[in-house]
């Protein structure tokens, strides 16, 4: 009887010990893709820079990020960057000598590509070069009606915006211009697009060494805003930088 008793014991004290150690672990189902909030660590991951050269959403996560995308997080997500921007420029005033400036990506910062990513499995599949160079080039691209908002607002305080675009000046200056202009990005300072000399360079190096030429002009960085963190690290990152959400593809 006591034997019995002695081997209830023993399965019930490993019984205890094998929970205790689930319990000690318990993100290993997250961390290997089988909870669904797994993809939502996987998106905050993202956005703050601790998941890097990612050539895709996983698959798993695909349905999530269209949900994300079109279902009212991302507005809210975006409108809540946009409200942190204007306190931060409630409290900051352009000089008179016309030399403070705002640097604003355009991708995914001021013009949308969500209907163009809806047909790629928002960021599940690949990316197409040339599919993205014929969208591009349509110019239909809707403003991010947010961004428009903050834009005007640095307009009309007298900062001098510059838009800087890793696309390509010779196939996209055109189009680009077009379609900025049709959205109601107009009275910018300039348009910086990528020319020769920066093809195959990395958006990083290429965004640092156009912002660090305008500071050697004499113009001050008071924000920078963009989808992507290679529009934010570098050189001259501006007294102020603001990371606008981007789940779908990662730009290096």
């Amino acid at each position: 009887m006591v034997a019995i008793w002695e081997l209830l014991l023993l399965v019930l004290a490993n019984h205890l010990l094998r929970a205790s150690e689930a319990g000690a672990r318990p993100c290993l189902r997250s961390a290997m893709g089988l909870d669904p909030s797994y993809c939502l660590s996987w998106r905050v991951a993202v956005e703050a820079n601790n998941v890097r050269a990612w050539r895709t959403v996983p698959a798993q996560c695909v349905r999530y990020i269209e949900e994300y995308m079109v279902g009212g997080q991302y507005c809210r997500d975006l409108d809540t960057v946009v409200d942190q921007i204007l306190a931060y420029l409630n409290g900051i005033t352009a000089a008179a000598d016309g030399l403070d400036a705002w640097i604003l990506d355009v991708d995914d910062t001021c013009l949308s590509n969500t209907l163009y990513y809806k047909d790629k499995h928002f960021g599940g599949d690949p990316f197409d070069r040339m599919a993205f160079k014929s969208w591009a080039l349509r110019g239909t691209s809707p403003a991010i009606l947010a961004v428009l908002h903050l834009y005007r607002k640095l307009i009309e305080r007298g900062f001098k915006v510059f838009l800087i675009t890793g696309r390509d000046e010779e196939v996209f200056c055109s189009s680009t211009t077009q379609n900025l202009h049709a959205q109601g990005f107009t009275g910018y300072e300039r348009l910086i697009m990528r020319s020769a000399e920066f093809r195959g360079a990395g958006a990083t190096a290429f965004k640092s060494e156009r912002r660090k030429q305008l500071v050697a002009e004499g113009f001050r960085i008071r924000g920078n805003v963009g989808d992507q963190w290679s529009d934010l690290l570098g050189d001259c990152a501006g007294d102020r930088i603001f990371k606008i959400p981007n789940p779908m593809y990662f730009v290096p």
